[in-house]
């Protein structure tokens, strides 16, 4: 007889009571889990302290770079908050493989949320970029106070490059597919921006508040559960965009490759996800220099 080892399946999401408001609660926090990012989050931190996040609160999953150290010197304490994470946990009973990033972004709205009036929850390699004004809390108002505000993924390739260039993403990658949603509807993702203290429900990618459920808004205040906002007519990038810089250059893109998965998954599953990530990429692409335009008309300075 040949015994199959069952894959544990992965918990994705958690139910949690709001916590309560600060009265004098204000400004936006992000919040990212992270590992070895010295080559980019210095830019990313750049950019989003430019655009008003008022405080970075970093998970950190064991870095053996200067990622830490990066951050210590562009950030002062009390903008910047870093919390060792090393969270590789599987539940005795059921088997189920714990969501260390879920369970992160469930730590940082109940031990820190009650302070701001919005939490953001991206990776190193994505950037919000405001649209109608100059700070992502300005480009909020098209969402009208909604709590949940849920922003498509723009998925960038390697714009040519066959190495790392000089530089950063922003002004090296100009090259996105033409549409986040397309025919195939699980072909995009998204992240969100909540208000901490309306939360319920906390995964990667969606989240519930309190008296709305599943429902979100697009940036432009068009609500919709968490299937309808995959649909075109809940797309909208007119007053926030969320830029993915998904591959950078190929050189990049292959040690992704070769890295795998963060999450306990099969290698052979994850190397496909990606690569037909990058085929639908590819198939459509348009320039795209709102961000590039954004920084040079507010006169932000990237640069180490």
């Amino acid at each position: 007889m040949l015994w199959f080892r069952k894959r544990p399946r992965f918990k994705r999401n958690l139910a949690i009571s709001p916590p309560q408001p600060d009265p004098q609660r204000t400004g936006i926090a992000v919040v990212a889990c992270v590992k070895n990012e010295e080559g980019y989050i210095g830019e990313w931190v750049r950019f989003h302290r430019a655009v008003g996040v008022r405080h970075f609160y970093i998970y950190d999953d064991g870095s053996t770079d200067s990622t830490r150290d990066i951050l210590k010197n562009i950030l002062p304490s009390s903008q910047l908050t870093i919390l060792p994470w090393i969270s590789r946990m599987t539940d005795v009973t059921s088997k189920e493989a714990l969501n260390g990033q879920v369970i992160a972004y469930a730590h940082a709205i109940l031990n820190f949320g009650s302070r701001y009036r919005w939490m953001t929850f991206i990776d190193c390699d994505e950037f919000i970029v405001p649209k109608e004004g100059s700070t992502i809390e300005e480009s909020l108002k098209g969402a009208k106070g909604f709590p949940n505000v849920s922003l498509p993924w723009l998925m960038f390739g390697t714009s040519g490059h066959k190495v790392r260039p000089q530089g950063g993403v922003v002004m090296n990658y100009v090259q996105r597919s033409r549409d986040p949603i397309t025919s195939k509807r699980d072909a995009t993702n998204f992240k969100c921006i909540v208000d901490p203290c309306e939360v319920t429900q906390v995964s990667v990618h969606h989240f519930h508040t309190r008296g709305h459920g599943e429902k979100t808004s697009n940036d432009a205040g068009k609500i919709a559960d968490r299937e309808g906002r995959k649909m075109p007519e809940f797309y909208s990038c007119r007053f926030l965009q969320l830029n993915h810089y998904y591959t950078k250059s190929q050189e990049e893109l292959a040690a992704k490759l070769n890295r795998g998965a963060v999450s306990p998954e099969i290698a052979e599953r994850y190397s496909r996800r990606v690569l037909t990530a990058v085929k639908n990429i590819q198939a459509d692409e348009i320039e795209d220099r709102a961000i590039i335009d954004f920084v040079g008309k507010n006169g932000i300075d990237l640069s180490p």
